[in-house]
């Protein structure tokens, strides 16, 4: 375990590694790792601690395993646990709050068994609207909050800030919920948006930071990959960027916990108390992430922030433009694509008289940022994938609310996609993978995105066949055509304690099942994968903002949703779907043929050197230790060949 000091500045770049943590072998199974012929090249692979780096034969053919799993990373995975609940305990039921109509007789929104719980009566069109701002809000600001911990806060104090922001609108939005205050909705409507704009702040702070921070736990013990022999003999590679997509799988487990605990609680506590009451608790909950960040600080590595990261790196990119900007689109994108375009802004390249005065890193340095660029233009296509998964929140709940429901909130069904990810993700983590890995298939990040976009696609076929088959069988069908399901009860002059089977048609809201498993599935191999990617892609001192990158995916995808707010409503939700399904489907077919060269590299990518970066934050760091940590990585991305990759040279 590294001293206080070392966790708040550089990190040392060799340690004991640690031993691998699958379930079959365990620790005491390993055995000494033979010394072999000799040769050069074993020479060469040897680290200080005794510790076996693979050649390149070996990471060609062998295993690749886990290692072990420190428990200060679950901490942080509870932390995001609690944060979880707050948001999707509070968000479960933005849709009924703004949408319906204050149940007869209520004053705080709860409808009990028979009734529907609401409170604003603006309509699906308002709800959908709203919701889609939300989720915009809280994916952009992610951007600023990784920036700030980058340049000035670091991640572990920006948290800090982040939980007081998002602490304060929770406060306002447990205000919009009083029953007095909901007895006027425009007001409360006022005060509710008020709130959205703290609360969104508050996650995109907290989610730009949270994820690295959980990742750089392990990356601090074990930075590359070593050789271990079990005691059946059988030699294995040691993979630290395979444990962190374990560790990002067991993150997103915790991150459903949160949400379906949350999420399930809150809806029953708006169905039975009141909206106030589902804004509270999360509220309460939420107190627990400072209070386990604060308990736990000195055991967490802190990696410190550099300064002026975002502006140098795109300064390189100026730089390398200089004189082949145009104003034909076409010919600028070829120029940002050409070959060679980061290896000449290197400051090996440029003569030292001729160096811009912020040039204040090495080649590797460069190499980083080429790497981040990469998995930006990954990133530009997730908007894609989000928009099905936006329909979970959205559109999904008001088409629930159309079938019987049997006392059922409409708003809790949607859990069936945190369920789902509960049941897989140890399934995906402990059987599946292992599976492929022993039978030698390595299913890349590229690889498993691509399929996460299939399989967005069939949730939504699956959606629009739903709606297709309650738009034939509404018992209003006949009064105004296909389609006709929005105030069917009241269209029939039916009292609003009616049977649901009066005025709904005869299909069960549990045949919504299959899209929400199919959207689990989907995040388990594009969501998960995203994060996965942003870290292990991202220049070192720049993870906090490469992560707001890809969440702020999210926040466009919500943006263009928006464009299909005007489909929300009957008779065209079966076009909505099929439309988000045919976008998801080319989304899906392009980004894979866009990609499948970078596929191929994703080694050479995951074994760039440890870089040196001066920066106005980090003018004490051991640079000499830096050096010699990064001349020894040299060597060993020599011995397995990893610099030799054309892809580099890009």
């Amino acid at each position: 375990m590294a001293t206080d000091a070392k966790r708040d500045g550089v990190v040392a770049a060799h340690g004991d590694s640690p031993p691998i943590d699958e379930k079959l072998p365990k620790e005491h199974d390993f055995a000494a790792v033979p010394s072999g012929s000799g040769s050069d090249v074993e020479v060469s692979l040897r680290g200080p601690n005794g510790e076996v780096y693979p050649t390149k034969e070996e990471l060609d053919t062998l295993r690749r395993v886990k290692g072990r799993i420190n428990w200060i990373i679950y901490t942080i995975a509870f932390i995001e646990l609690c944060e979880r609940f707050a948001y999707y305990g509070t968000t479960a039921v933005f849709v009924n709050f703004i949408s319906q109509p204050l149940p007869t007789g209520s004053t705080t929104g709860a409808g009990g068994t028979d009734l529907q719980a609401g409170a604003l009566g603006q309509g699906q069109q308002a709800s959908t609207g709203l919701v889609l701002f939300n989720s915009f809000w809280s994916y952009v600001t992610p951007l600023f909050g990784g920036w700030l911990a980058d340049t000035f806060w670091g991640k572990y104090k920006t948290i800090h800030v982040a939980v007081g922001v998002a602490m304060f609108g929770h406060i306002i939005l447990i205000i919009s919920a009083l029953p007095p205050v909901i007895q006027n909705p425009k007001g409360a409507l006022g005060c509710f948006s008020v709130g959205l704009v703290f609360f969104g702040m508050g996650v995109g702070l907290f989610k730009a930071n949270i994820s690295p921070m959980i990742a750089e736990q392990y990356e601090s013990e074990q930075p590359r990959a070593v050789v271990k022999v079990l005691k059946s003999g059988e030699r294995v590679v040691v993979d630290p960027v395979l444990t962190i997509s374990v560790i990002y799988m067991r993150y997103y487990f915790f991150i459903n916990v949160g949400s379906l605990v949350g999420s399930i609680a809150m809806v029953y506590a708006e169905k039975y108390v009141g909206f106030w009451l589902s804004y509270t608790l999360p509220t309460g909950l939420f107190i627990f992430c400072p209070i386990v960040l604060l308990f736990f600080k000195n055991k967490y590595t802190r990696k410190p922030p550099t300064g002026s990261v975002l502006g140098k790196a795109l300064a390189l990119v100026g730089l390398s433009m200089k004189g082949r900007w145009s104003i034909n689109p076409i010919t600028t994108i070829n120029n940002l694509r050409e070959p060679g375009f980061f290896e000449r802004v290197k400051p090996s390249k440029i003569p030292e008289s001729e160096r811009p005065s912020w040039m204040t890193f090495d080649d590797h340095w460069v190499d980083e940022v080429r790497r981040g660029f990469k998995a930006c233009s990954v990133f530009v296509w997730y908007p894609i994938y989000w928009l099905s998964y936006n329909q979970l929140s959205s559109n999904l709940v008001s088409q629930a609310a159309t079938m019987v429901l049997k006392g059922v909130p409409n708003d809790v069904v949607n859990n069936l996609d945190p369920i789902a990810l509960l049941i897989f993700i140890p399934i995906f983590d402990k059987i599946f993978y292992p599976a492929l890995r022993r039978a030698h298939i390595n299913l890349t990040p590229i690889k498993k995105v691509t399929f996460g976009f299939a399989i967005g696609t069939l949730s939504m076929v699956t959606a629009a066949i739903i709606q297709h088959y309650i738009y034939m069988q509404s018992p209003c069908r006949l009064i105004d055509g296909y389609g006709y399901v929005t105030d069917c009860r009241e269209s029939l002059g039916l009292p609003e304690d009616a049977p649901e089977s009066a005025y709904k048609p005869p299909l069960s809201v549990w045949i919504q099942t299959p899209a929400y498993i199919l959207i689990a599935f989907a995040e388990i191999c594009a969501s998960i994968t995203g994060l996965e990617y942003a870290f292990t892609k991202a220049p070192k001192n720049m993870r906090g903002f490469i992560t707001g990158v890809f969440w702020f995916a999210q926040a466009f995808s919500a943006a263009i949703g928006q464009a299909f707010v005007p489909l929300a409503t009957d008779p065209y939700l079966v076009w909505l779907y099929v439309t988000v399904a045919i976008i998801s489907a080319i989304g899906g077919i392009g980004f894979w043929f866009n990609f499948r060269k970078l596929d191929r590299e994703e080694e050479a990518l995951n074994a760039l050197p440890d870089s040196l970066f001066k920066g106005s934050q980090n003018q004490d760091a051991d640079f000499a230790a830096l050096e010699a940590a990064q001349a020894e990585q040299e060597k060993i991305r020599h011995a397995q060949g990893l610099d030799k990759n054309p892809v580099l040279q890009s």
